[in-house]
């Protein structure tokens, strides 16, 4: 299995940035990953929340294949515990599904044709964060979650 993480619009903080490519590099160990990010939408204050949600939703579904489980990261999906995590993606490497692929959204969340293409939801938390900063959370659990499968130190409970 590979997992694809896209996102919209490029992380703007060096610090940010640095720190996820050490996990993307630490999953290299576990898991063919990538992050493609999508550009931006050009002149997007002058779209109404609607017209730029559907205009990212058309470069999302652009990006699949049709053997690809999209899966949203969303403040109403599932929460799982870091260890629940581990076990979602075990699954998922059990159903032999080539490429399960993770979506950040822009900042006002995912067209409904995005919704509807979707198998699943999940929420990292209640709390609201930046697009920037679940790009880190997501390969930083990403990765926790394979530590735990193969029973490495990484993770503590």
């Amino acid at each position: 299995m590979k997992i694809k993480l896209l996102a919209i619009g490029k992380t703007d903080d060096k610090n940010l940035h640095q720190l996820i490519e050490v996990y993307q590099k630490r999953l290299q160990h576990y898991i063919k990953f990538e992050l493609e990010i999508i550009p931006d939408i050009k002149n997007a204050k002058n779209l109404s929340e609607i017209q730029q949600k559907e205009k990212e939703g058309e470069l999302i579904l652009g990006k699949l294949q049709n053997t690809d489980q999209l899966v949203l990261l969303d403040d109403k999906g599932k929460q799982f515990t870091s260890i629940e995590f581990s076990q979602y993606l075990q699954k998922k490497m059990n159903a032999g599904m080539k490429q399960l692929v993770l979506v950040i959204g822009g900042p006002y969340g995912f067209s409904d044709a995005v919704y509807q293409k979707a198998q699943g939801k999940i929420s990292l938390s209640k709390m609201t964060f930046s697009h920037q900063m679940i790009r880190l959370f997501i390969v930083e659990q990403i990765y926790r979650g394979f530590t735990i499968l193969k029973n490495e130190p990484y993770h503590h409970e």
